[in-house]
């Protein structure tokens, strides 16, 4: 099966170019620039001068299965992505039962073979016992070890130091690390219950999680990192002093939540933009926007983590922290572009080539011959964001009332066409991404 799509933009590797591609069957076959011959293809579908994208690929995703599937799961949760431009997820270890084995994990490769409607891995989650089951990760399947330095729940945190130095010594895969400071967090959490009673208000989270919580705790990995040659990825980096921490071995994630978002957000939107780490300040949004220019922050993504909107009543003790962004990541970055904050070669460049390229995923994130028909379609079409376009299983958005620029009209996945203009083709299933290692 040859699909031809001419007349798009294509967007690719530092260049927005006209013309046209092919594909046939799974993969990209040819790139065609304007006023080329075109070749003969079963189908054709015109772009109409839309644009057309290598398939975004989000490396930090919180699909709830199993265990949390009311919240969501990874059927509802990948149609969502499907419906933003999303084509490959790479998802957290903290489930249920949290994903600290490998056996835990071929569990979970399976539920993704069976309902992904996108490309998966999943993620292995450090323990401060664990370090035997991460010497015998899957390299060929598992993206990177998940390590929780901050507050966490069961048996993720991990707060001895000695096991922290043996799991930066020892893993033989890079460390995706989440860097809050637990004991900074428990200490402004009392003053900030002494203040404002057992629950406090929502906007005192980004006091009770501040900046020096977060450089705290990433100071200590980078420094492990140093001393180790451990190869450290910072999530959801959220403060204008961490970036200093960023270089050599150590690269860092940024989220839409924290780049669309600032602590003075929470008037409007209360515990709907309650985050770990929290939202911060507009100086600090604004840095992260510089650093998305500047090469400190290497790739984009979205931490997205649905939960109920009644587990988001209560405040900054009792209001779950997290909320869903994969549907809308893109549109969101997009809008940062039509702001003149960046251009749209880096958003494919931080949303697509850099997290194939830190990773080393084999042959997806870029428009090449050869590689996987991922692609994204995207038209300039002004919208407002609807509760009822939510796709999650959640069932709202923090960005509802929102006008967006652009709207994703296809989503191909390994060359079949999974999304188009708002109809999802249940019958796709997505593929296990491979690293090359």
């Amino acid at each position: 099966m040859t699909t031809l799509i001419p007349n798009a933009v294509l967007v690719n590797e530092g260049q927005s170019v006209k013309g046209a591609l092919l594909i046939d069957g799974e993969q990209i076959a040819a790139l065609l620039p304007s006023g080329a011959a075109l070749p003969q293809a079963d189908q054709i579908i015109d772009a109409h001068g839309a644009l057309l994208l290598p398939g975004i690929i989000d490396d930090h995703v919180h699909l709830r299965e199993p265990g949390l599937t009311r919240k969501a799961d990874t059927a509802s949760e990948s149609r969502a992505a499907l419906a933003g431009g999303v084509t490959s997820l790479m998802d957290m270890p903290n489930v249920a039962p949290q994903t600290t084995t490998n056996a835990l994990w071929s569990e979970r490769m399976a539920i993704g073979a069976h309902m992904c409607r996108t490309n998966y891995a999943y993620f292995l989650g450090a323990t401060n016992d664990n370090i035997e089951e991460i010497k015998a990760v899957d390299r060929r399947h598992v993206p990177a070890i998940k390590l929780f330095m901050g507050s966490s729940t069961g048996n993720m945190l991990v707060d001895d130091e000695e096991a922290l130095r043996r799991i930066f010594r020892q893993s033989p895969l890079p460390i995706m690390a989440h860097c809050e400071d637990t004991q900074r967090i428990n200490q402004r959490m009392k003053l900030a219950q002494a203040q404002g009673g057992d629950d406090p208000a929502a906007e005192v989270h980004s006091w009770i999680r501040d900046a020096e919580a977060c450089y705290r705790s990433a100071a200590l990995a980078t420094r492990l990192a140093h001393e180790t040659g451990a190869r450290l990825h910072i999530a959801h980096l959220s403060t204008e002093r961490e970036l200093e921490l960023v270089g050599g071995n150590v690269t860092a994630e940024a989220c839409v939540g924290h780049l669309i978002f600032c602590d003075e957000d929470y008037a409007t939107l209360g515990t709907r933009i309650k985050v770990n780490p929290a939202i911060k300040s507009r100086t600090d949004r604004d840095a992260l926007r510089q650093a998305l220019k500047d090469g400190r922050i290497t790739l984009v993504a979205t931490d997205h983590a649905p939960h109920l909107l009644s587990d988001k009543q209560g405040g900054a003790r009792t209001a779950a922290s997290g909320m869903p962004m994969v549907q809308f990541s893109l549109v969101s970055m997009l809008n940062l572009v039509e702001q003149g904050i960046i251009s749209i070669e880096r958003m494919v460049e931080l949303m697509c080539h850099a997290p194939a390229t830190l990773y080393n995923i084999e042959k997806r994130g870029f428009l090449r011959p050869g590689y996987q028909a991922d692609i994204t379609i995207v038209e300039s079409t002004p919208w407002v964001l609807q509760p009822q376009d939510v796709l999650s299983k959640c069932g709202w958005s923090p960005l509802e009332g929102v006008r967006f620029s652009h709207r994703v009209a296809m989503t191909f996945v390994n060359g079949q066409l999974a999304y188009d203009h708002g109809i999802i083709n249940d019958e796709v299933r997505g593929q296990a991404l491979t690293f090359n290692r």
